[in-house]
């Protein structure tokens, strides 16, 4: 199906995903004019497979990170003039088919930014504990890094308006913690968010995080106390709290995905 208007532009990060991409392009394209893909330096067919089902693809010749990869799609996208951007994620975890309750708060200026929360009424997911147990933690850290009430500060199923697209393409995270700096920005601009419930899968997949789970909350752990560092630091207590606080955070999310996966302490 193709729009004449608005212009939505569906942008999707992948890092091998050649298992799950087809699928989701797919089922993007029933709800956008054009689907980017910025293959982050896969070593896998992520590449053949988008270009084969026609989404315009962005491709990194080593792999830089997600927020790398989100910033080099919506500099492309720019040059389109969109009146809305979709972000998602290319391993399976987002349904496509919710684009629409996502896109429909934008188009009707209801909303700047919309995001697909895991935590609010009318939400469904099965993460593992560990996994709800880290993310819970770090949305605390990033609600009050950027003074915001969004539950779901991680979630990467997100809709932009054309406004609110033009200032988060100012964030420099280069890994996972570019949501965090994303939402801090649009709540430090003024931008009304709101959150639509969705639904996230983790069972099944194959791998929903290229990284160790103990690396990927490290860094969204760092990215929030950078972001009270720069706009609250009254709420830390000095950089020796500020240590202890990663050390135990650190500590206690190891300890929960080591025994989630061996069932030892």
């Amino acid at each position: 199906m193709q729009f004449n208007k608005p212009l939505t532009i569906v942008c999707i990060p992948a890092y091998n995903e050649e298992r799950t991409i087809a699928k989701v392009i797919l089922l993007s394209q029933t709800w956008a004019n054009k689907v980017v893909v910025c293959d982050d330096g896969s070593i896998d067919m992520t590449s053949d497979i988008a270009t084969r089902l026609g989404a315009e693809v962005i491709k990194h010749e080593k792999n830089m990170g997600k927020g790398v990869a989100l910033r080099t799609m919506f500099e492309y996208a720019k040059t389109l003039n969109p009146d809305a951007v979709i972000t998602l994620d290319a391993d399976g975890q987002h349904m496509p088919d919710e684009i629409p309750k996502l896109l429909e708060p934008i188009l009707s200026e209801q909303a700047d930014a919309v995001i697909g929360s895991r935590y609010i009424e009318g939400s469904w997911t099965d993460a593992p504990f560990y996994r709800k147990v880290g993310l819970r933690l770090v949305n605390f850290l990033c609600r009050k890094s950027g003074n915001s009430v969004v539950k779901d500060t991680q979630s990467g199923f997100r809709v932009y308006s054309k406004r609110a697209f033009d200032t988060v393409l100012q964030c420099e995270a280069k890994g996972f913690g570019i949501e965090a700096e994303q939402l801090a920005t649009l709540v430090k601009n003024g931008f009304k968010i709101i959150e639509v419930p969705i639904t996230v899968r983790y069972k099944g997949l194959e791998k929903t995080s290229k990284k160790n789970p103990l690396k990927h909350g490290t860094e969204l752990i760092s990215i929030a106390l950078r972001l009270i560092v720069e706009e609250r630091p009254l709420l830390l207590l000095g950089i020796p709290g500020s240590i202890a606080i990663i050390m135990g955070v650190i500590s206690g999310v190891y300890l929960l995905w080591y025994f989630n996966i061996t069932r030892v302490f």
